[in-house]
């Protein structure tokens, strides 16, 4: 928690879980989240990857630059949860309207990326072919 200067008032920051899929390998893939957020403005805490494919990430950006994370992770080629899509909704909408009061916060991301790069997607079954 953070006391606001001046003012009694305590606030939480933004601090969310997110899972993903994307089809790419994991090595490009971390350097292409890296420098998109950073491109942002946006700091990377921590990153890796692990031998089954899976994509670990904790950043963290000022509340302003939610449009552009949001869009950069998109953009990356993520396909987000259906959860993890309705959060960064509502902390966009959120930000937009209290632009004033709260876009300097800090809001963070613990994100969990499951990857298919090419050759494996190809190797599975589509659905309904089967």
């Amino acid at each position: 928690m953070r006391q606001n200067e001046g003012t009694r008032e305590t606030t939480l920051p933004w601090a969310m879980q997110m899972k993903a899929v994307a089809s790419d390998e994991p090595g490009h893939l971390v350097q292409t989240l890296t420098g998109a957020i950073l491109g942002c403005g946006g700091w990377v805490l921590c990153r890796g990857a692990n031998d089954t494919g899976t994509i670990t990430m904790l950043f963290e950006f000022e509340r302003q630059a939610c449009i552009d994370i949001y869009s950069v992770l998109i953009g990356a080629g993520l396909e987000l949860s259906q959860a993890g899509h309705m959060r960064f909704t509502e902390l966009c909408q959120c930000t937009r309207n209290h632009k004033r009061g709260c876009g300097g916060e800090i809001a963070s991301i613990d994100l969990e990326v499951k990857t298919f790069p090419a050759e494996m997607a190809g190797s599975r079954v589509a659905p309904g072919t089967a």
